[in-house]
């Protein structure tokens, strides 16, 4: 019998308990997947870490095909849209407390249309403030590389 991903129980359970401990949920997304809708001028090396605490975002649903959430990018509101095998880690911004999922292999459409990202010009020089739901990761470690593994959390 073939059971359904885990993933999406064990990421609503990880969102609850970050809160729940009075810290700020980060996700990791691999901007890469297909289905993914996140603003592309915030995307670094493939990914992008968005911060989804309710003082962020705003009709929050972290089904088990996708999550959604409606945030607000230099100043303009937009619906982001996650599929679930895109999530590749859930984790407190304070103290990095969380669980790096295992990485689901690309399907075939998924290889020919994703690894490539159009950039665009920037037609205003200025820098952009930094949108609520987006910050840097100057509080999480280094990411080693190779397997995520499991840290036992008392």
């Amino acid at each position: 019998m073939t059971m359904t991903s885990s993933r999406p129980y064990i990421a609503r359970a990880l969102y609850d308990w970050i809160l729940e401990n009075d810290c700020t949920p980060y996700i990791l997304v691999d901007a890469a997947r297909k289905g993914v809708e996140v603003p592309r001028e915030y995307i670094k090396d493939g990914q992008i870490v968005l911060n989804i605490s309710p003082a962020a975002v705003r009709a929050m649903h972290m089904g088990n095909d996708v999550i959604t959430f409606d945030g607000r990018f230099g100043g303009e509101a937009l619906t982001i849209v996650v599929p679930v095998e895109a999530l590749m880690a859930i984790y407190a911004r304070e103290n990095g407390q969380g669980m790096v999922f295992e990485v689901e292999p690309f399907s075939e459409v998924e290889e020919e249309v994703s690894p490539h990202f159009e950039l665009e010009a920037v037609s205003d020089p200025e820098p952009q403030e930094v949108p609520a739901a987006i910050e840097e990761e100057t509080d999480k470690p280094p990411r080693k590389p190779g397997r995520p593994h499991l840290k036992v959390v008392k």
